[in-house]
């Protein structure tokens, strides 16, 4: 993956570049499931939450409104052009209780035991050491708080996925899967065991399967324009994008594709009750 500064310049990069696209309606999966990870964790009004990886919002925004004036949400990314598009949001529904800014979730130089919950929707695999990473997170959780993790299950939007890295493997072959970092934790068993290793408490793991669909062969490119293959994109001319889109779309057509795979795995853990040293806790 290249050194952690490598990494975090590079997941920068493309995500300042996919910015022009991540809110298209064809990746309306970033809302979606950035809604239903605030939904698992039931947060009360007043409550303190860090989103990192925040993106454009799609956690952050709900997760202020979940807790109210009195509640306090913190967003975090490394992608300023997304955290603008955040800012528009919350400036638009009138939420005054959500602060977006530009950072690093393994320098955010907070004291521990600060959030009521803590969330990374789809942003822990870009991290070279997730176990350090997730261990981080954790330790910002306060007693009785909570830590949410969403990351993308397998065949992440399948079938057209493999069209994708076929057509870049034809223009660029040195590109073909040099950035696709989310397929480090896409099922339950290595989630649970990243989780558990971090010291997270009695963490329950899911998998949940879904399907975006593709109102045209179109949509697709602006998946591929928004989501982090915008990485691969960005390293080929102008002839070979149009080679790779022209292959996509023609794959669609070809096979009638009516709907990409977008199946997530979710990962709640719940940090017990203060208590000394030697206490026994439990979630």
């Amino acid at each position: 993956m290249g050194t952690p500064e490598q990494v975090k310049q590079k997941a920068a990069a493309t995500y300042n570049a996919a910015s022009d696209s991540y809110d298209h309606p064809a990746n309306s999966f970033w809302d979606r499931h950035g809604r239903r990870t605030v939904d698992r964790l039931g947060l009360r009004a007043g409550a303190r939450v860090l989103d990192v990886c925040c993106g454009s919002g799609a956690s952050a925004i709900p997760a202020a409104e979940a807790v109210g004036p009195d509640g306090f949400v913190l967003g975090v990314d490394l992608a300023g052009s997304l955290l603008a598009l955040a800012r528009a949001k919350a400036e638009t529904r009138g939420l005054a209780n959500v602060e977006f800014r530009t950072g690093d979730m393994l320098d955010l130089g907070l004291p521990p035991s600060s959030f009521d919950a803590v969330i990374c929707v789809f942003g822990i695999f870009f991290v070279p050491d997730m176990e350090a990473a997730i261990r981080e997170l954790w330790r910002l959780v306060q007693p009785r708080g909570q830590l949410a993790i969403a990351t993308w299950g397998e065949r992440f939007l399948e079938p057209v996925n493999t069209a994708f890295w076929d057509a870049v493997r034809v223009v660029k072959p040195e590109l073909y899967k040099g950035f696709n970092p989310w397929d480090r934790a896409s099922d339950p068993e290595t989630v649970r065991a990243l989780v558990a290793a971090a010291g997270v408490e009695n963490p329950a793991v899911v998998a949940e399967r879904g399907a975006q669909p593709l109102s045209s062969p179109e949509d697709w490119w602006a998946m591929v324009l928004g989501t982090g293959y915008r990485g691969t994109i960005e390293q080929l001319d102008a002839a070979a994008r149009e080679q790779v889109r022209r292959d996509c779309l023609r794959f669609i057509e070809r096979n009638q594709v009516g709907a990409v795979e977008v199946n997530v795995v979710f990962a709640l853990g719940t940090r017990g009750p203060a208590g000394p040293p030697d206490a026994v806790v439990r979630g």
